[in-house]
């Protein structure tokens, strides 16, 4: 049996995965919170791509899973493809779905303006309820304050470049859901092209929210590929 890591999102949490580990039955599913999100403290230090690259990478080793499989949603797949950029042996093969490229000054401080606690509380009250309850340790105030930065320095500083897309070697699905107003097929387009062993995939009638998206389409999509022989 495979194992499949699946990697939360900004603002999210492993539990978010429960609808997709259950159509994924065939697969040993295993899952992580980055540092500051869930039930995971934070250390104390920024929230960067970096570090949580680093708690992928120790989730990986500690359990001796590499080559790993990753299905990253959202951060989870700009997260993973980092690592696989930087220490290829760790994975065996990534699937993504609505990560974001586009990282600028001005598409960060566009995201960003979603991210003050109090206009939460004020016009979506449940979903600032769902961030409180999922996020017990470090508190859904913190990390919306540490996403925000977190995406300010991405502004400033992307990650995910041409040259480091080059430099990853493993097989990856990238995945948009057709309604993401986050994400845009512009954006995605590029990324195929740089990195050598790609594919990409489009859900119908899905929009960025993990709990919208259609757990049966998407683990039909993440088992055939991953059955599917790659050169």
């Amino acid at each position: 049996m495979n194992t499949l890591i699946h990697l939360h999102g900004a603002l999210g949490a492993s539990a978010q995965f429960a609808p997709l580990i259950a159509e994924l039955p065939d697969y040993n599913n295993l899952t992580l919170d980055f540092e500051g999100h869930g039930s995971q403290p934070d250390g104390g230090r920024a929230f960067r791509i970096e570090h949580f690259a680093e708690n992928l990478r120790a989730f990986i080793t500690e359990n001796n899973l590499a080559p790993v499989r990753i299905v990253g949603y959202s951060m989870g797949g700009y997260v993973a493809l980092w690592l696989a950029a930087h220490e290829p042996e760790l994975i065996h093969s990534i699937v993504t779905l609505g990560t974001k490229f586009d990282w600028s000054p001005e598409s960060a401080a566009k995201e960003v303006r979603f991210l003050d606690p109090d206009v939460m509380l004020e016009k979506v009250p449940a979903f600032a309820a769902a961030l409180e309850r999922r996020h017990t340790a470090a508190g859904w105030r913190t990390v919306l304050e540490k996403t925000k930065d977190m995406m300010l320095d991405l502004g400033a500083n992307p990650r995910i470049t041409p040259d480091v897309l080059l430099k990853v070697a493993c097989p990856v699905c990238l995945g948009r859901g057709d309604y993401d107003t986050m994400v845009s097929y512009d954006e995605t387009l590029p990324v195929f092209k740089h990195i050598p062993n790609a594919q990409m995939y489009m859900l119908p009638a899905t929009p960025h929210p993990i709990e919208k998206v259609n757990a049966v389409l998407w683990a039909a999509v993440i088992r055939t590929w991953d059955n599917t022989p790659h050169h």
